[in-house]
């Protein structure tokens, strides 16, 4: 049964792109959006990974939902599930690979208002 749970729990994992597939383009029109830059700034500040339901956003669940599945398809976010929660991590690595010093710059800067 044990089997059975693991199985599950990895068909309820959303496919994740190969981050060199990728461009520059996709990503910074991912983050173009203010709630999609402050999730993935929420995510950059974190010391672990963050379920959905941790980051406060000013949308509804479902638009919430449109939002993380963007950045997962940018390369942006990795998420997989923790029990019944929903976990995202920032791919900081695989990004600093692809497109040096970006997250830095577009993730510590403050937004103009």
């Amino acid at each position: 049964m044990a089997a059975a749970a693991r199985q599950s729990g990895r068909d309820r994992t959303p496919p994740h792109p190969d981050i060199r597939t990728i461009s520059l383009q996709q990503v910074l029109e991912a983050l173009v959006d203010p709630v999609r830059r402050r999730i993935a700034r929420e995510l950059y500040a974190a010391e672990h990974d963050l379920a959905c339901g941790a980051i406060d956003l000013p949308v509804s669940k479902s638009t919430a939902t449109h939002h993380f599945h963007v950045l997962r398809e940018a390369g942006l976010i990795r998420q997989y599930y923790a029990g019944t929660s929903r976990m995202n991590a920032l791919r900081h690595e695989e990004c600093e690979k692809a497109f040096p010093g970006l997250l830095a710059a577009l993730l510590t800067q403050r937004d103009q208002q």
